[in-house]
């Protein structure tokens, strides 16, 4: 139990939910912070329920990112893809070249204002680190585990599953965590086409010039970011610790 509460992540993730459900309790704070402003909480949603719907935008968009950036950065490092490298490595540095705003703004006419524009935008602008690490890190694994594989006879999906994946984890799981804290960030943006997220009280206190708005969304925005980090940090040494127990 020591040990547990010696680590960040808990307090982390404590401090974010106590924001969570306890933002209300500071609108006296913000008040006198803030005393020109006639709303300094912003109220037109629960703060749970603004964290709730960004939590699903970054994770549906993340899991599409996911499963779209392993699956090409796979494919490429196959002898029958290694033609089409250079082609899913432009494109996915494209997904990243333009910005999401830009993406919105040509997919939210011609697809409808909401999630929709949002989760596109974000699955593009999350690929990149994606594929880059899946390539790394199957690109990592040493010839001799390889040839080692080889000698036992194992076919082609056999040496993927069991010696190149686990090999290679690490590497792709930095990708990932990288991925998805961008799209934690990014995501704000998607209250700018219609969708619900942690950006609707900074898009409406950046146009309403209310900055204790404009706070209250970038404060609990980071926690969250801070909250995601810690975790995928803690699961990136429970694979380590899962590494060493399968090589020992």
């Amino acid at each position: 139990m020591v040990r547990l509460l010696r680590q960040p992540l808990p307090w982390a993730l404590a401090a974010l939910l106590a924001l969570t459900w306890g933002m209300p309790l500071l609108k006296p704070l913000f008040a006198a912070a803030f005393p020109a402003l006639d709303r300094p909480l912003y109220e037109q949603d629960t703060f749970a329920q603004l964290v709730w719907a960004h939590l699903q935008v970054v994770g549906l968009s993340s899991g599409i990112a996911v499963l779209l950036g392993v699956s090409a950065g796979l494919f490429v490092t196959r002898q029958a893809g290694r033609e089409f490298r250079p082609l899913v490595e432009t494109v996915v540095a494209m997904g990243q070249t333009f910005p999401p705003v830009a993406v919105l703004a040509v997919a939210a006419p011609l697809i409808g204002f909401g999630e929709a524009p949002a989760l596109i935008a974000l699955t593009l602008y999350g690929l990149l680190p994606i594929v880059r690490n899946t390539i790394a890190g199957i690109e990592a694994v040493p010839a001799s585990a390889h040839e080692a594989a080889e000698g036992l006879g194992m076919s082609s999906w056999q040496r993927l599953r069991q010696v190149e994946l686990p090999l290679a984890l690490p590497v792709m799981l930095a990708g990932i965590r990288t991925s998805v804290i961008i799209n934690i960030g990014t995501a704000a943006i998607a209250s700018t086409v219609g969708a619900k997220s942690l950006g609707s009280p900074i898009i409406v206190g950046l146009s309403g010039y209310n900055t204790a708005y404009v706070i209250q969304g970038a404060m609990l925005v980071g926690l969250l970011a801070i909250v995601a980090d810690l975790g995928f940090s803690a699961l990136a040494r429970w694979v380590s610790r899962w590494r060493m127990s399968e090589a020992g």
